[in-house]
């Protein structure tokens, strides 16, 4: 017991266009918000750190030339002033080991004191913590949620009334403003994470609307098309190249199928006027035999002859039927050998004997010896005795076909059959290979065709994959050729 189809689900172009452009701005969202919250915030504490470092190795340089240090210094005083304007979020602070500022000056004055004078300044839980952390060199100290803190320890680098000490250089850096930067930054890509949603949105609707236009136009033709009105246009002005190119490929479409349809419908008129007109005279001259020659022997044998005639009528045109059908669906499989070419279309031509003997036709032959190819021997008869046929029906008053068989010099062998009948006008020679054709002669030929040879010799030409065509011109004949590759 098979397994249940799962039901099959679609969605318009409309809903994927509209996802998927949903679906890529939320992703260049995300790229993006985390690049802000995460990457970006990791990069500016990285740069700030590297910064502050250059900033302290900077100030340990100047130390380092004026140690040790003592109140009052004008050359200190000056540089720590001056640092202060260059580095608007940067101030620097020396400590003495008992954790008094020993610079600025401004500092010292305002310790202790509440107020605008002592805000930030290092105190002495910030001295405790930055001592602890110093053990001779240098240190990074995050010391609140906005500041960091270069801090690093001199031994007997300070000079006070206790005596020598450490000295402690401190440099605060705020990045209060950094932080207000990217809390500025954060509430315009929430502005601009909204307008790309709207846009994402109002563009894919409009997107889809563009591309589904011109879709839902070929689709309605199409269902037209298919309901048998081939008078529907595919072509169109579109915006985009492969609409074109699909309406231009449903156009030529439309036409084959279009021709196709014309074909079968003119193929099953044919085919029911050839079977009427035999079973209409056989029933007429069956009857004719039970009424009327039934004891006549000499008019008994001539009906009787008719019934058979016709009998053989039906048969060869039930027969070419099925011929086209097993050659195009495949259930007549090619049985390709290498043969004399040339000796079987002499054997073929002999089927014709009886024309030249009774009738007073000419088949003139031009065939080089010994030509061989790779073909199915069989089928490749039906192809000569139909283009043979097709000429012996349709050549002149003079009665005269040729046909020859010569190499090409490229590696292929030319077989050609040419009449010198009216020819075929030139808005024919494009379709006679493709439709019940059958020239309106009017008078009697001795070779009855069914209207079927010439697409029976198209079709197992196409099996092989064989070149072959036709020209012709009014009122000088017509040349059927066959091109076979030399073997």
């Amino acid at each position: 017991m098979s397994a249940p189809a799962k039901p099959r689900r679609f969605h318009s172009v409309n809903f994927i266009l509209w996802m998927s452009f949903l679906i890529f701005a939320a992703f260049i969202l995300l790229l993006t918000w985390v690049f802000q919250t995460t990457l970006l915030r990791v990069f500016m504490q990285q740069e700030t750190e590297r910064d502050l470092r250059d900033m302290g190795e900077e100030v340990l340089s100047f130390v380092h030339w004026n140690l040790p240090l003592r109140e009052g210094m004008p050359a200190v005083e000056m540089y720590v002033e001056n640092f202060g304007e260059e580095n608007s979020a940067a101030d620097i602070f020396f400590l003495n080991g008992a954790g008094e500022i020993m610079y600025p000056s401004a500092a010292r004055e305002g310790e202790g004191e509440e107020g605008e004078a002592g805000e930030g300044y290092p105190d002495g839980e910030v001295f405790a913590a930055v001592s602890a952390q110093l053990r001779g060199g240098e240190a990074m100290i995050k010391t609140g949620d906005s500041s960091f803190a270069f801090a690093a320890r001199i031994e007997n680098g300070a000079v006070s009334e206790a005596g020598v000490s450490d000295l402690f250089v401190y440099v605060r850096y705020s990045t209060q403003m950094t932080q207000a930067v990217m809390g500025t930054m954060r509430v315009q890509l929430i502005l601009i994470s909204l307008i790309v949603v709207v846009l994402a949105l109002a563009v894919s609707a409009w997107l889809s609307m563009v591309l589904t236009k011109p879709i839902t136009r070929i689709t309605k033709a199409a269902r037209r098309m298919a309901a048998g009105d081939f008078s529907v246009n595919f072509k169109g002005e579109y915006s985009y190249a492969e609409m074109d190119a699909l309406a231009e490929t449903l156009d030529y479409a439309k036409e084959e199928i279009g021709r196709s349809d014309r074909l079968q419908k003119e193929v099953l008129a044919n085919v029911t006027h050839d079977l009427k007109t035999p079973l209409t005279m056989i029933k007429a001259y069956a009857s004719m035999i039970r009424e009327i020659s039934g004891d006549d022997p000499e008019k008994r044998a001539r009906h009787t002859q008719v019934i058979i005639d016709e009998s053989d009528r039906l048969t060869a045109l039930v027969n070419d039927i099925l011929d086209i059908s097993k050659i195009r669906s495949g259930m007549s499989e090619l049985n390709v050998k290498n043969f004399n070419l040339s000796e079987y279309v002499h054997t073929v031509l002999e089927r014709f004997a009886y024309l030249t003997e009774a009738q007073g036709y000419t088949i003139a032959r031009d065939i080089e010896d010994d030509l061989f190819t790779d073909a199915d021997e069989e089928k490749i008869g039906q192809v000569v005795y139909n283009l043979v046929g097709n000429a012996v029906n349709y050549t002149g008053e003079n009665k005269k076909i040729s046909v020859a068989l010569h190499r090409t010099g490229d590696g292929l062998l030319r077989f050609s059959v040419t009449d010198t009948g009216k020819g075929i006008p030139p808005d024919e020679v494009g379709t006679i290979w493709e439709r019940y054709y059958r020239s309106d002669e009017t008078h009697k030929r001795p070779v009855r065709g069914t209207g079927l040879g010439l697409s029976i010799v198209k079709v197992i030409l196409d099996r092989h994959g064989f070149g072959y065509g036709v020209d012709s011109e009014v009122g000088k004949g017509s040349t059927f050729y066959v091109l076979f590759p030399e073997k």
